[in-house]
């Protein structure tokens, strides 16, 4: 009953891809385009500037909708891949386009505020530096250190390209990862994107991880069953207010030996690529709902 009403009451959607030599572009935008993070994007215009549902935003239990909205199921997340990932250095973060699994399908989601499947297109990560944090959502008023996002697209549409022309094309999962120092613990997925850093220092560099992974070991133990997710934009520009963001709260540990290699990869000026993260943005009275398996608590907080 809760998700008929939701999926009545919202409608969303796009993302800017781009195809590259080994498929889509996952991250938005192109560093190419005149835009930098130097002033994590109060600069840039447009509908960046004049939007009015605009990410990344502050999210708190406190300023939520607490709803029994359905869990996000993880289609064939844990199928392997049929292919070894390529992390790619795109001047501005490192991507990665995710192919078909074993089985010839892609991984995929539904639930929580999603209407139909979404495919699994890419992953790409926005950080700091060693003495600042760089997730784009700020939860709780808190900043976490890296923030992961996956991106999906409807399966009702044909590639990316046309899925962007409609408001339910794009989904996206943010993931936080949080830098620990002990214990020194990393998840095999993200052991092997991390240890892939080092050869996509440069600019348009890329690298072949060894051997496949499935999507789901991204997510090591993550709690999925609490989350955050509200109606709004990309985090680079051209900022199209086409996004249906489920945003996850509990971090995922990461070693600080392996989260430095992050600060290592240059821009496409040569430069350290450092806190590629948007600045927050206005609310607007948007209405952001949080799902938790524990709602009695929540009820009485109220």
């Amino acid at each position: 009953m809760y998700a008929n009403l939701f999926h009545k009451l919202f409608f969303l959607l796009p993302l800017v891809y781009h195809p590259t030599k080994h498929g889509i572009d996952t991250s938005s935008g192109s560093a190419n385009s005149g835009w930098n993070f130097d002033e994590h994007g109060l600069d840039w215009e447009g509908t960046c500037m004049t939007g009015r549902r605009q990410s990344p935003i502050r999210l708190s239990i406190d300023s939520s909708l607490i709803m029994p909205l359905p869990r996000i199921f993880f289609g064939n997340y844990d199928e392997r891949l049929n292919r070894p990932l390529t992390l790619v250095n795109k001047g501005y973060t490192v991507d990665m386009a995710i192919p078909e699994t074993r089985i010839g399908q892609k991984p995929f989601i539904t639930g929580g505020l999603l209407k139909g499947k979404y495919v699994a297109e890419g992953v790409h990560f926005h950080w700091g530096s060693p003495t600042t944090r760089g997730a784009e959502h700020i939860i709780n008023k808190r900043r976490f250190d890296i923030e992961m996002h996956i991106v999906h697209r409807n399966a009702h549409y044909n590639n990316i390209s046309e899925a962007l022309n409609y408001p339910d094309g794009i989904a996206v999962l943010g993931i936080m990862l949080k830098i620990t120092r002990t214990p020194d613990r990393i998840y095999p997925g993200l052991r092997k994107v991390f240890a892939e850093l080092p050869n996509v220092i440069e600019y348009h560099a890329e690298g072949e991880l060894p051997g496949t992974i499935t999507l789901g070991q991204l997510l090591g133990d993550l709690n999925t069953r609490n989350f955050y997710t509200y109606k709004g934009s990309l985090t680079t520009p051209d900022c199209n207010e086409a996004v249906t963001w489920t945003v996850f709260p509990q971090p995922i540990p990461i070693p600080y030996s392996e989260a430095a290699k992050l600060w290592q990869v240059l821009d496409v000026n040569g430069n350290p690529l450092e806190n590629n993260y948007r600045a927050q943005q206005r609310r607007n009275n948007r209405p952001v709902f949080y799902r938790t398996i524990n709602l009695s608590n929540y009820y009485l907080r109220k």
